[in-house]
């Protein structure tokens, strides 16, 4: 079976149970080129270790570069594993809602489970959240219905990537702290762009400092100094912003991966207590999987929620 750790490390091939993946090489010159690192890791192994260290493994091919091990990159650019499930999620995403706004533009009737889901999902998120984040009066939601694309786009991406850790043997990219981060220097550039679109790039900065009717003495020292400090605080929320969403996530993995564990560290006992042991574990497994299906959808909406409000506050006066 697949070392439970891999589920939430990136690496630059996918596990899976060794049955469905057998190598059987001759001797070591049957390595591809592409593998030559393993006669290097393993000087002194034999093929046949080899061969079962490496079954189970499909290691990704790299058209750009060159690898140092499973883990890193010798040279060049690297097709990671969850570079690839990024990759299947934002295609099925862009499939499916390609699909539905072209049988929308036709004026048909929301009909079918799938449409209806997908159309409360939406509408959840543009009535509950983005709209009284950003715009707050009704006469102006139209402000607000701009920014809908990227926050439905991120809702979805941060899902779909979270739910793919659900699936055996592959993984979570919202796990690693280059996917959050990215995902949070997308919400902070749009943060920048729209509030600098809307009040001019200096009138931007300037809405930072909250209006406060000081005396000239007091506001030569104190207005600066908050300036800084909310500016530090703007990129510091965003910075949070993919450290919470990278927390909430590798600890649910973390967490399953503990109780797996107990299997193994019983196994010194009885018979009896092995599998007293193991009940509980698979149970315990069974009970916080649910719990991280939840937190999939839950970190999804709050990341959702999160941005809307930052894109507010870029948008409006302080």
């Amino acid at each position: 079976m697949a070392d439970p750790v891999l589920h939430i490390k990136d690496s630059y091939y996918f596990e899976v149970p060794k049955f469905m993946w057998r190598r059987d090489w001759k001797s070591l010159e049957d390595i591809p080129e592409s593998l030559s690192f393993v006669k290097n890791d393993h000087p002194h192994a034999t093929i046949k270790e080899i061969n079962s260290e490496l079954s189970g493994k499909i290691v990704i091919e790299q058209p750009f570069g060159t690898l140092d091990n499973l883990y890193q990159m010798e040279s060049g650019i690297g097709i990671s594993k969850f570079m690839i499930i990024e990759v299947v999620v934002a295609t099925i995403i862009a499939f499916i809602f390609i699909r539905l706004a072209a049988r929308y533009r036709e004026g048909d009737a929301p009909k079918g489970k799938l449409w209806n889901l997908f159309e409360s999902f939406l509408v959840y998120l543009r009535d509950s959240v983005v709209r009284p984040a950003i715009a707050h009066d009704p006469h102006h939601y139209h402000e607000a219905d701009k920014f809908l694309p990227v926050l439905w786009t991120l809702f979805f991406f941060i899902l779909g990537c979270n739910l793919m850790g659900m699936i055996p043997w592959l993984g979570s990219p919202t796990g690693t702290f280059s996917a959050t981060l990215a995902l949070a220097a997308i919400t902070l550039l749009t943060v920048l762009v729209s509030g600098s679109l809307k009040f001019g790039v200096v009138g931007f900065w300037k809405n930072q400092v909250p209006a406060m009717d000081l005396p000239i003495a007091l506001a030569v020292i104190l207005k600066p100094i908050i300036f800084v400090i909310e500016v530090v605080g703007l990129f510091i929320r965003h910075a949070i912003l993919a450290v919470r969403l990278l927390a909430n996530m590798a600890a649910g993995h973390l967490v399953i991966l503990g109780i797996m564990g107990l299997i193994t560290g019983a196994a010194a006992l009885s018979l009896g207590s092995w599998g007293i042991v193991t009940a509980i574990a698979v149970i315990g497994t069974a009970l916080f999987s649910l719990l991280e299906l939840f937190v999939a959808f839950l970190q999804a909406y709050i990341f959702t929620f999160l941005s809307a409000l930052f894109i507010g506050a870029a948008v409006n006066h302080h």
